[in-house]
């Protein structure tokens, strides 16, 4: 079984920012049904949602002395909000998780595979 990547992407725009509470709620329970049903299929590794950019501090420890700075690392039009790390066969299976868990979280979903280890 390889490992995947499935990141849930946002926009300044995202309609979700709009939504109130209760329209919301829906979302959430329908994610809740996703993750119970990757943990029932043995596809579960981790997962979990981020606060908002906004919330990001950056270090920077490419030259002599780090650097911390509140924010971002760049200006984005795009950020995650989310992710599930799974277990799947193959990219066909990840995908077929993501084209789940993108109905569920009523966004767009980026699959990723992760490297292999190097071999000892």
């Amino acid at each position: 079984m390889s490992q995947y990547l499935l990141s849930v992407h946002h926009t300044p725009n995202d309609p979700m920012f709009d939504l109130t509470p209760e329209q919301i709620q829906p979302i959430f329970e329908a994610v809740d049904a996703f993750n119970e049903k990757l943990r029932a299929e043995g596809a579960w590794v981790f997962a979990g949602g981020l606060h908002p950019i906004e919330s990001a501090t950056t270090v920077d420890y490419t030259g002599d002395q780090p650097v911390i700075t509140d924010g971002p690392f760049s200006e984005s039009k795009e950020w995650l909000g989310g992710f599930w790390v799974i277990e799947a066969a193959d990219l066909d299976a990840a995908l077929a998780w993501a084209t789940a868990g993108s109905k569920a979280c009523a966004g767009k979903v980026e699959v990723r595979p992760f490297q292999d280890e190097p071999e000892a």
